[in-house]
């Protein structure tokens, strides 16, 4: 058989991810177009930077305290290196997954990040938009500057999209969300378990700067029927009519300051209609809890280090959470990922797929909607590209063999 006989022919439904490298050296090279957003990992936050005003810039490259964890999760990355394989037939890749019995094009999702309209006026609806044209499902945050109607619109009949919930202390709220969600066809539901309180965050300390105490990023409540009918019976008044009064009313709720417990799960699986996954599981035997609370799956994140300070790299824990639940609840990571080799990592210590956010967030920064759509497309093509060149043609390939642990003393994080 000769060489070009054994080539396997590419999947017909798989996406050429990596081809975008093909085309940002073509329209270099003969129409002298550069790239808008840098394709470097390590020079994105920095040109995000120079496009935002100091508190959107703030909120987002912050974290909680001295940004401790947020080093904990890039170090983790650094810790595990690739371990490639020679002749193997990975010409065509095919990074398509299979997550709550929905094929999807390949194993990033948009994580949820809220009050998007202080990065660029393209918010939430471009971001959904440009997610749905790359095949990438969209997570929706409870702290959106835009409805939840208005989003689903955006991303489209064939757009996927899941929602997330800051959990609500007032039940009515919460099953009126939930509700929202399910008629603008959002598929799955991320219950965020580490964020019933806003964090320390020295950053927005120092600026003064919390964007819901004025509105910005309350739409999902208030666009709400109920908490609408709450405030005006309450209050005597339309949130228009009191827009910082209905603001601080619906971060009382929503960030309360109370924390929820496992067997309040129950009220969300009564009232959801379709896979439960837990965002913020960090432990081995909180993901054991969640087997038993009978969800559908779990997250392991610490929330990107925005939370807690000094706390252990959601990497580190991704290993030990996968042994512990097996196949009984599927497996997503989250935090710290910068490039397609971080996604690689994840999936081959067990995840069945991973969350983006900050890369994104800048690329949104830079050249709104186009500029998102554009960091993804690096990140896509990026792991496209770096699981050819490691021997890995299907996400099914990733696994242990690949990569190794490796602590070098010289290893630093990098790209916060």
């Amino acid at each position: 058989m000769s060489a070009t006989q054994a080539v396997q022919d590419p999947h017909p439904k798989a996406r050429n991810y990596g081809a975008y490298q093909s085309e940002i050296y073509a329209h270099g090279m003969f129409n002298n177009i550069l790239p808008t957003v840098t394709m470097d990992p390590n020079k994105l936050e920095e040109q995000a930077k120079k496009n935002l005003g100091s508190r959107s810039y703030n909120y987002v490259a912050g974290g909680a305290g001295e940004r401790a964890t947020m080093d904990a999760n890039r170090l983790a990355f650094r810790q595990w290196k690739m371990v490639p394989r020679m002749l193997r037939q990975t010409t065509h890749r095919d990074l398509r997954v299979e997550l709550f019995g929905q094929t999807y094009d390949s194993p990033l999702l948009v994580a949820p990040v809220g009050v998007q309209q202080i990065f660029h006026e393209d918010k939430e609806t471009g971001v959904a938009e440009i997610a749905a044209d790359l095949g990438v499902p969209y997570i929706l945050s409870t702290a959106s500057s835009a409805s939840i109607e208005d989003v689903a619109k955006a991303n489209g009949e064939h757009g996927h999209r899941w929602y997330q919930l800051y959990w609500p202390q007032d039940d009515d709220i919460t099953v009126s969300l939930l509700s929202r969600a399910r008629a603008a066809g959002y598929t799955v539901l991320v219950v965020t378990l580490d964020t019933w309180a806003l964090s320390w965050r020295p950053w927005d300390l120092d600026g003064a700067y919390v964007p819901f105490m004025k509105g910005i990023g309350d739409q999902t409540g208030f666009s709400d029927p109920v908490f609408r009918r709450k405030f005006a019976d309450k209050h005597g008044k339309e949130v228009e009519e009191d827009v910082q009064g209905a603001a601080l009313e619906w971060q009382k709720d929503v960030f309360s300051g109370a924390a929820h417990t496992w067997d309040q799960l129950e009220l969300l699986k009564k009232n959801w209609a379709g896979p439960i996954v837990l965002k913020g599981i960090q432990h081995p035997d909180d993901a054991l809890k969640a087997v038993e609370a009978g969800v559908d799956g779990i997250i392991c994140s610490n929330h990107g280090g925005r939370q807690l300070d000094g706390a252990v790299g959601s990497l580190e824990m991704l290993p030990e959470i996968v042994e512990a639940v097996g196949d009984k609840v599927t497996v997503l990571f989250d935090s710290g990922v910068r490039t397609g080799v971080d996604v690689i990592k994840a999936l081959c210590l067990g995840a069945k797929a991973v969350l983006i956010g900050r890369p994104w967030v800048y690329g949104l920064a830079i050249a709104g909607k186009q500029g998102a759509k554009d960091a993804l497309k690096g990140i896509l093509a990026d792991l496209d590209q770096s699981m050819g060149l490691s021997g890995i043609r299907t996400v099914a390939d990733c696994d242990r063999s690949m990569i190794r642990r490796c602590q070098y003393p010289g290893d630093r994080h990098s790209s916060n």
